[in-house]
């Protein structure tokens, strides 16, 4: 019953910003690492920014400078604050976390439904 819920994906021009949201919900012993991920049309999904409960970050070349995510490991959310968004960053951003959900039970990585981004030249 584990679930990761994305939200604050939209439409957005050119040099807008956006801030994506994703809480895990479910009965949770500890989250390790949280990120995102996007995919755009006709390309891989590729890795975006972590981060771990211990508030390491890292980054994609593409986003140093421009994005910061963040996390609050008491609500077990993390966020992406997107700034200077350019149409390239046009994708689908999917939240993961690699967490584990009770004692003696296996480390799992887990994917959200994905949040739409639209960046318009």
């Amino acid at each position: 019953q584990v679930q990761l819920v994305e939200s604050g994906g939209g439409l957005v021009q050119a040099g807008g910003s956006l801030r994506l949201s994703c809480a895990v919900s479910g009965s949770i012993r500890r989250v390790n690492v949280m990120g995102w991920h996007r995919q755009a049309p006709g390309k891989e999904r590729e890795l975006v920014a972590v981060i771990t409960s211990g508030g390491t970050t890292t980054y994609a070349e593409s986003a140093k400078g421009r994005f910061a995510i963040s996390g609050d490991n008491a609500k077990n959310t993390v966020y992406l604050q997107m700034n200077s968004l350019k149409p390239e960053d046009t994708a689908v951003y999917y939240c993961n976390a690699h967490l584990q959900a009770r004692w003696e039970t296996p480390w799992r990585l887990y994917w959200g439904q994905g949040t739409q981004v639209t960046v318009s030249s």
